[in-house]
């Protein structure tokens, strides 16, 4: 679904509510059932939704989840958040697009969604930005990572704090990747990104956009030959049955953001938004450790289910980093100081 397709859809939502025809159900969500104030006095002040694509058991629902809880607490009730997870309020596209319409209070979503809002989010989903994990946290939790959230000012959304999504690599159905050539002329599912498609490209593979949903079925059918993705979602959509070869390249470490809507977050006060961007930023701490535990819970259980798991040697490493210094170029051409400052962080 193209972004105006979404967005007439999002504006259709809201034409169709102030006609009566969705105050039903959108009242139904920001209402409270007086059965969840039990030993409570009053209902709450604001009942706010969060929506999370994923299911309820992955790390980013569990925090989003935490989040609701801890401002629940501390509020004393007078502020719940319901999180709907699993899609149950849209796709990723449709929560982004929702949140700067006032259609959603909060949200986690992947900054990959946030580049057409604002072009200079594409330096955070670069290829091989970062040199590991604990590199990209030292740059999203220093000052680099403040300027990003204040890049939303305008936007319609708020930024409250950083997510985890793991290292994306290659996997397929076809044979171990140990080179570059290993991926010369593969059909590798992308997501609807033309950077990831370039990257890709450069990397000398075919890019193929797909939605999430559709990829196991191309899998097994060899409509396409591999993928790339995180552990967890690797696991999840079973994509391991059909494609057992994952190479650890960490070609990406796409970062998440909790979200509020700038009309949700006008409606507090000082003092509540205070307490909001605080359980924010506790709540991602929470995710990043559950990502952690789940990710090498994953490894474990797949390695042991006969997928075949390749390590890039440090030679073959620089050759990939090196194949899509074009990407960087053609995507990232303004913000080219941006990325020097994150190269250098220390």
């Amino acid at each position: 679904m193209d972004k105006r397709t979404v967005k007439a859809g999002v504006c259709a939502f809201f034409l169709m509510a102030a006609a009566g025809g969705l105050a039903g159900s959108w009242y139904a969500m920001h209402r409270e059932e007086p059965a969840l104030f039990s030993g409570r006095k009053t209902a709450p002040e604001f009942v706010f939704t969060y929506a999370d694509n994923q299911p309820d058991d992955y790390p980013t629902t569990q925090g989003a989840v935490k989040f609701a809880e801890l401002v629940f607490e501390r509020t004393d009730g007078r502020i719940k958040i319901n999180v709907f997870s699993g899609e149950k309020m849209g796709d990723e596209n449709q929560i982004a697009e929702q949140l700067q319409y006032g259609g959603v209070d909060f949200a986690r979503v992947s900054v990959m969604m946030l580049t057409d809002i604002r072009p200079k989010f594409n330096v955070l989903q670069l290829p091989y930005v970062y040199r590991d994990e604990t590199h990209m946290w030292k740059v999203l939790d220093g000052k680099i990572g403040e300027e990003f959230k204040e890049e939303l000012n305008g936007s319609g959304m708020v930024a409250l704090s950083w997510f985890d999504a793991g290292a994306r690599n290659f996997y397929n159905s076809s044979r171990p990747v140990e080179r570059m050539e290993d991926l010369r002329k593969m059909r590798i599912r992308v997501a609807k990104s033309d950077m990831m498609a370039a990257m890709v490209e450069a990397l000398g593979a075919k890019a193929v956009p797909m939605a999430y949903s559709e990829v196991y079925a191309a899998l097994e059918t060899s409509s396409i030959d591999g993928a790339e993705n995180n552990w967890p979602s690797y696991e999840t959509m079973n994509h391991y049955e059909v494609a057992k070869y994952i190479t650890l390249d960490a070609h990406s470490r796409i970062p998440e953001m909790q979200l509020a809507s700038q009309s949700t977050w006008d409606r507090l006060s000082g003092e509540d938004r205070k307490i909001i961007r605080a359980c924010g930023e506790e709540s991602a701490l929470y995710e990043r450790k559950l990502w952690k535990i789940r990710e090498e819970s994953v490894m474990e259980r797949l390695k042991k289910a006969g997928c075949v798991v390749t390590e890039l040697s440090p030679s073959e490493q620089v050759r990939f980093r090196a194949a899509v210094m074009s990407v960087y170029q053609t995507y990232c051409r303004d913000y080219i100081d941006v990325v020097n400052r994150i190269a250098q962080q220390q």
